[in-house]
């Protein structure tokens, strides 16, 4: 607000106000604090899922934050639908998916991805009762197989066992539902993921490993990265570097040992 009867400044006050006004600057021009969004599925434990608490946990949760904090990055979880993923990254929903993202040929076309941070083969996993389902034929000798909607199990399914009788569940929790319940009698997942339920939990007692590890880099990759929209090499580059340093510093290997006996790298 202006008045009419006011005084022009002296030179003396006018170079005191001007050097408070550098001192401390509009903090209306003040730079906001940039956040880096990752996409996360919550329910594929034990490396993504919503505890009791409604907290997100897991093993990807944790490798993105030591990421996070490595990298000096202020990151904020998103959950995510999973086969809503590599479209909203693409759309700047968010700038990372941090949830066990197989590196497949297919999705190298659409995404970047860092340096692997752990490696599964896939499994079969049959119900006790079963017979050793036939892995050479295209119908699987006629056993009802189950896989998780947009996987890469699904897609290496449709390519070699075209004329099985499939069943596609939405997540793996329901995968796991329906091989418990009866409603498959075989199930095809990531080995790490299915381990936990068999091992961790009673439902899991009524099944177990049948036929060899599957891996194929066509559809499994060199094992999960981080997915970056192509463009974003600073933020890879970022990522890349803090995976070497929580890797050589004990801490990936802390997580790790949280969640398996074993090492995953």
């Amino acid at each position: 607000m202006r008045f009419a009867n006011a005084s022009p400044l002296s030179p003396a006050l006018f170079a005191a106000v001007s050097i408070l006004m550098i001192a401390f600057p509009d903090f209306s021009q003040a730079q906001t604090k940039v956040i880096t969004k990752i996409a996360v599925e919550g329910s594929f434990p034990p490396f993504n899922y919503v505890d009791a608490d409604n907290k997100l946990q897991g093993f990807d949760v944790e490798i993105a934050r030591a990421l996070c904090e490595t990298a000096n990055l202020s990151c904020e979880f998103i959950i995510q639908k999973w086969d809503d993923m590599i479209p909203n990254l693409n759309a700047r929903h968010y700038d990372a998916i941090v949830s066990s993202m197989s590196m497949s040929e297919e999705r190298q076309k659409l995404v970047a991805f860092t340096n692997s941070y752990y490696s599964s083969p896939s499994v079969f996993v049959v119900r006790k009762e079963r017979e050793m389902p036939d892995f050479q034929s295209r119908s699987l000798g006629g056993l009802a197989l189950g896989v998780t909607l947009d996987t890469v199990q699904a897609a290496y399914v449709a390519e070699f066992f075209p004329d099985a009788k499939v069943t596609i569940f939405p997540s793996s929790p329901d995968l796991y539902k329906g091989l418990a319940e009866g409603s498959i009698d075989v199930a095809f997942e990531d080995k790490l993921a299915i381990y936990d339920w068999l091992t961790n939990t009673k439902a899991g007692g009524c099944c177990e490993f049948r036929g060899n590890d599957i891996i194929d880099r066509k559809f499994f990759g060199d094992g999960a990265g981080i997915a970056i929209r192509k463009a974003d090499d600073d933020l890879r580059a970022k990522f890349n570097t803090a995976l070497a340093e929580i890797s050589s510093n004990g801490t990936y290997d802390a997580i790790n040992a949280k969640y398996f006996p074993f090492s995953i790298r």
